[in-house]
């Protein structure tokens, strides 16, 4: 099957990967979209993992106001170099970043910043729940499994579904602008606050 322009154009635009990367892709899934998709998703992840271990000290810290000012983000995202740092691409990426904070509000950047006493709460709950239900023992582990998975993909920044294709969660997002840059590329860092609401430091204070 002919690879045409509009091919490439579009798998591009799909998943970050250079032209070249694109028409090799559809080549060699015979011009099979999904894929092609698929091969230059497993090539960006792979390339992320080559690159995890490098060095990121340069970046750009995103500034987001959202909603007329009741919402407001602050991102850091590093990556290996001033040159790639400075770029339109990355700039455009740490804003696509600080935009799903301010809509989706997720409380940890990665799975391993989920204190345990956290998914002890939550499991706690999530027992409590099934057996009020009346669900059978022998599910229950089963029912607690998906409720923690559930918990995770809403709450930690890396797992969540893209804004803008849920078909992506961030990490596939960041995978592609690794292949794409060629560069690693980390979320050290975020803030988000909402007008009006109540910070840490504050509910800490009413308890004591």
């Amino acid at each position: 099957m002919a690879v045409t322009t509009e091919d490439i154009k579009k798998l591009r635009e799909s998943t970050g990967a250079g032209i070249l990367d694109c028409r090799s892709a559809l080549q060699d899934s015979d011009g099979d979209f999904e894929k092609a998709v698929d091969f230059l998703r497993e090539k960006g992840l792979a390339a992320a993992s080559k690159r995890s271990d490098r060095e990121t000290s340069e970046g750009y810290i995103e500034l987001y106001s959202h909603g007329d000012g009741r919402v407001g983000v602050m991102v850091e995202i590093n990556c290996e170099t001033d040159f790639v740092g400075r770029s339109a691409d990355f700039r455009k990426f740490t804003h696509e970043v600080a935009l799903q904070i301010a809509a989706a509000a997720p409380d940890y950047i990665s799975e391993n910043d989920i204190p345990a006493h956290v998914l002890e709460r939550e499991e706690k709950i999530a027992i409590a729940r099934s057996k009020e239900e009346g669900k059978p023992e022998n599910i229950i582990p089963k029912i607690v499994e998906g409720y923690l998975k559930k918990f995770k993909d809403e709450s930690v920044l890396l797992r969540q579904a893209y804004i803008r294709d849920e078909s992506l969660n961030i990490q596939d997002l960041i995978n592609q602008n690794v292949a794409s840059m060629g560069e690693s590329i980390i979320i050290r860092r975020f803030a988000r606050y909402e007008l009006g609401e109540e910070s840490t430091a504050d509910s800490e204070a009413e308890t004591e």
